[in-house]
């Protein structure tokens, strides 16, 4: 596949590495705030740029035929708009919170636990997510994806940052640390007990190697998929 870069921070480099070793070509590289770029000749694009520019980024990547996947997270006010944008242009696109395979198999762990635990009251839910000092937004789109499925499959209603509360909110406990890739555990507290799952990343290469393992899935495709189809979790 030719690749087009949208965003060249460190994941941008991580990602270039594992898609040479694969046998891929970069034909473009986009620094974060660069929106004069050129697609043409380009099979897809990997979009992990800034909130500020991602949307700018896969609408034009949608403009001009090129499928486009992106991990950037702190600019989903505006996901419907783009998926709406996408279908009208029958485009392709996957937008993940994570591409760590080993995440997505977390968040079928986590809406599974949700529903077993979705009757049992005397448990309250606590989210905990630990990135980078680097990391611009918070909580982690990872972190979003959890709590919000389990409000699917529970009674909460809405999730929380740094505020502990035993109403319908899940609290959502966002750290920032040096040079952690990421942790996120999901606890469901009682009296007399807990119940944890939690996923580690020892480094950023799994979001890089899913990232590329879902680009080369998309090619030739039209359509707005999710890691699920990706990974047939469906």
């Amino acid at each position: 596949m030719k690749i087009a870069l949208l965003g060249y921070g460190k994941m941008g480099k991580i990602i270039e590495k594992i898609a040479l070793e694969r046998g891929h070509e970069i034909i473009l590289k986009v620094d974060k705030d660069d929106l004069n770029y050129e697609l043409s000749n380009t099979d897809i694009a990997i979009d992990f740029s800034v909130p500020t520019a991602a949307f700018n980024n896969i609408k034009n990547c949608i403009e001009n035929n090129v499928p486009v996947i992106s991990g950037t997270t702190g600019w989903l006010k505006e996901y419907n708009e783009i998926v709406d944008f996408c279908k009208q242009k029958n485009g392709a696109f996957i937008y993940a919170s994570n591409f760590s395979l080993g995440v997505n198999i977390f968040f079928e762990l986590n809406k599974n636990l949700a529903k077993m635990m979705q009757n049992l009251n005397q448990y309250n839910v606590v989210l905990e997510e630990i990135h980078h000092t680097k990391k611009l937004d918070a909580p982690s789109g990872t972190a979003i994806t959890l709590a919000e499925d389990i409000i699917k499959n529970s009674a909460k209603q809405s999730w929380i940052l740094n505020v502990t509360t035993n109403s319908n909110e899940i609290p959502i406990v966002a750290k920032r640390i040096p040079d952690v890739p990421g942790t996120h555990i999901v606890s469901y507290q009682s009296e007399v007990d807990t119940i944890e799952i939690k996923h580690t990343a020892h480094s950023r290469e799994g979001f890089a190697l899913g990232a590329v393992v879902a680009a080369e899935w998309l090619v030739n495709k039209k359509g707005v998929y999710t890691m699920k189809d990706v990974l047939n979790l469906k």
